[in-house]
């Protein structure tokens, strides 16, 4: 099974955190993500699966349009910033196909670092605004196959 891991690309200020759109810059960093990603056919993924917060959703949405995958990205519980990794990682644990998360710091790191070292802390990945990590699970666990964020592209 592949994992897709990615933070929400670039969001404007708000009060309302829950509804705080896409930043130009993010619409930006998700064409340059999704473009490379699909030129080097990187993402194959079955579901999308987002966090309710309205920049995780357009990240999905955008990232999903861009990659031209045919899944149709849904919200899914314990995918916020503050939620616990282990819930998560359950669930994963249970998912035979593709995936690919769309969420939020620091939940993304510590998910990262549960699945692949056992222990959310201390963590050992960060995702920048934009980033996708490819996981492989292996009999022996999660596997780091892959990271790219917009700076690297």
């Amino acid at each position: 099974m592949h994992l897709y891991l990615v933070r929400h690309a670039h969001a404007l200020g708000g009060e309302d955190d829950a509804v705080r759109p896409l930043s130009g810059k993010g619409i930006a960093q998700i064409r340059e993500i999704g473009a490379t990603l699909r030129k080097a056919d990187a993402v194959e993924a079955e579901e999308v699966w987002h966090s309710p917060l309205l920049r995780a959703q357009d990240t999905a949405e955008r990232l999903a349009g861009v990659l031209r995958l045919s899944a149709e990205p849904f919200v899914v519980a314990a995918l916020r910033p503050e939620d616990d990794p282990k819930v998560m990682a359950k669930r994963l644990n249970g998912t035979r196909h593709p995936v690919m998360l769309v969420g939020h710091e620091p939940h993304l790191s510590a998910l990262a670092s549960l699945l692949v070292t056992g222990k959310e802390e201390p963590v050992s990945f960060v995702f920048k605004k934009c980033a996708v990590m490819r996981l492989d699970r292996k009999e022996s666990g999660w596997v780091v196959r892959w990271l790219i964020s917009p700076e690297v592209v």
